[in-house]
């Protein structure tokens, strides 16, 4: 496998995780999406949306890092990660779009003010990482895993962003259950840590 990705992105940083945590041994192809590489024909014919990540996997290619997640899970058939029962797919899947919302339009949109100068209202943005953050920290308060006994790649969605959170200025400190959720898939075999950027909270005085 093949996985075009920027070292920055946390899109791109949740399907090299993922790939990383299940052992499937790939290349990894950056992307150098400040010089406008993303936007260059030969990257638009594998994602014509010309965003990262893709997966390419013999002649296919798969974009969207949450798309990637389940054709990942899917091909190594690992119902550990993507449950089969409707419960357990419909819970995963409830986290995967919380992941390509709240996710987005918080967090992260809140670290794109910061490391890429997005013209996004930061106090807005950040408040909706709060509201994230309180409803994740509640639901994490008596377990370890957003669905079930044991890691999926709901988990690996959400992680990303929310750890790097402080770079938009968004402070961690008020949720624990978060803080413990974020130690622990650090702590999982395989793990791969996103790059940091010295932006907001995160800034060296």
């Amino acid at each position: 496998m093949k996985l075009y990705h920027y070292a920055l992105s946390g899109h791109a940083h949740r399907a090299r995780l993922f790939l990383s945590l299940v052992g499937v041994p790939h290349e990894l192809v950056e992307v150098d999406m400040r010089s406008g590489a993303h936007k260059k024909p030969e990257f638009l014919a594998l994602n014509p949306f010309g965003q990262v990540p893709v997966l390419e996997d013999d002649g296919e290619a798969v974009s969207d890092s949450n798309a990637i997640l389940v054709y990942v899970a899917r091909k190594l058939g690992r119902t550990d990660w993507l449950p089969e029962d409707p419960r357990g797919a419909a819970a995963v899947q409830r986290w995967l779009s919380v992941a390509a919302g709240e996710v987005a339009y918080g967090p992260a949109a809140a670290r794109l003010v910061t490391v890429f100068g997005a013209k996004f209202d930061p106090d807005e943005v950040i408040g909706r990482a709060h509201t994230l953050l309180g409803r994740l920290d509640a639901h994490l308060a008596g377990r370890d895993w957003l669905v079930g006994a044991h890691p999926t790649i709901a988990d690996v969605a959400i992680y990303s962003y929310v750890a790097r959170a402080p770079e938009g200025n968004v402070d961690l400190s008020g949720y624990p259950g978060v803080d413990a959720f974020l130690r622990r898939i650090e702590a999982l075999p395989g793990f791969v840590p996103f790059a940091e950027t010295p932006a907001g909270l995160s800034a060296v005085a």
